[in-house]
């Protein structure tokens, strides 16, 4: 696993395609959330700032040939908050997502969790952008388990200001929209994410991830997925995600 690691590590830095591995690839499911702890180890980045999910929605796992949600951990050099900048020069093909986020207050154990039990954990609810980044050409054919190895897509991300009314705020009616250059370019309803975006926080505290990881912890900030599909960006610009209940955030590609 030591070779395959450095492999992913060093194509990060130099801005590549995820690296072909061979028989190194992992194997299934629980391999490839091993690979992405070993990774995160050799970037010390554990415990990391935060954790992303993805394929929250039926279209999201559909777009990605996926039966199940998959997640990634996010090192604190790639969260920045309320106005992200980012150099667009930097990635393969950089797009971005239409977050519900959030902090925890307190620790969430890894085991079964409901969307009631996770609920008093949660300290901020936000609007977010996850930046993602496809290095994978063809990702179906890559598979889940090396996706899951290099965080599911995950490149950084812009963390809101925490919402007013909170608790008590309706995550599921909570309708975002994402505008590129000031063009609406997709929008969706927090129900899009499993239900309701409780449940999405419940299923991470539950998942191979949170095993993997220890458990999620205080302080750190979770995408929760993206109520739309990725929008790939064609060039520098100014995007914008905004949520009726949650409030704006930005981020400029230069």
């Amino acid at each position: 696993m030591k070779a395959a690691v450095e492999r992913i590590l060093a194509a990060r830095r130099a801005g590549q395609a995820f690296p072909d591995l061979g028989a190194e690839a992992p194997a299934d499911v629980a391999a490839g959330y091993a690979m992405q702890r070993a990774v995160a180890e050799a970037m010390g980045a554990v415990p990391p700032a935060g954790f992303k999910i993805g394929a929250t929605t039926e279209s999201m796992r559909a777009y990605l040939g996926l039966a199940h949600p998959c997640a990634g951990f996010c090192p604190a050099e790639g969260i920045q908050d309320r106005a992200g900048r980012f150099r667009f020069a930097d990635y393969v093909r950089p797009g971005v997502e239409c977050e519900v986020g959030l902090r925890l207050a307190h620790d969430l154990s890894h085991g079964e969790h409901s969307r009631d039990s996770v609920a008093d954990a949660v300290e901020q609810v936000f609007a977010a952008i996850e930046v993602v980044d496809n290095r994978y050409g063809d990702f179906a054919a890559l598979g889940a388990p090396s996706l899951i190895a290099d965080s599911v897509f995950h490149a950084g991300g812009v963390t809101g200001a925490p919402a007013s009314g909170w608790p008590g705020l309706d995550l599921p009616a909570a309708r975002g929209r994402l505008l590129v250059d000031g063009m609406e370019r997709a929008a969706g309803l927090g129900a899009e994410l499993l239900g309701h975006p409780l449940d999405a926080l419940a299923w991470l505290a539950g998942s191979p991830l949170a095993e993997a990881f220890g458990g999620l912890r205080a302080g750190q900030v979770i995408f929760l997925g993206s109520v739309t599909p990725p929008i790939w960006l064609d060039g520098p610009c100014e995007v914008v995600v905004s949520f009726d209940l949650l409030g704006e955030v930005s981020a400029r590609f230069t």
